[in-house]
């Protein structure tokens, strides 16, 4: 259901800058705190400007991502540091299995 959504916003969003670009074709002037101008049609700026906030975006998303990465080790560190506590009826606890069952069968 998301991946049809997403297919639908960003067709949605392709076709008004598409309707958006054939609409503003002059030409304008950028101005940079009137040390240096810059003249190009309103659609490349206005593509410019949404390529940027994309890849602003697509940033600050990957530097979350690491961030949690980075966290979820630090964490599965720390588990596997600290001694398994006693069963309740004082046996010492054994490896378990790849099947999540304890060895030998028994359980």
């Amino acid at each position: 259901m998301m991946g049809v959504l997403r297919w639908v916003v960003g067709g949605a969003l392709f076709v008004a800058l598409l309707f958006l670009s054939l609409d503003n074709a002059e030409v304008v002037t950028l101005k940079l705190f009137r040390v240096a101008s810059w003249q190009a049609p309103l659609v490349f700026v206005v593509l410019v400007v949404f390529v940027a906030g994309v890849a602003v975006g697509l940033a600050a998303g990957a530097l979350r991502n690491a961030r949690l990465k980075r966290q979820l080790r630090r964490m599965r560190r720390e588990i596997s540091r600290e001694p398994l506590p006693p069963a309740p009826h004082g046996a010492i606890p054994g490896p378990v299995s790849s099947t999540g069952q304890p060895p030998f069968g028994i359980g």
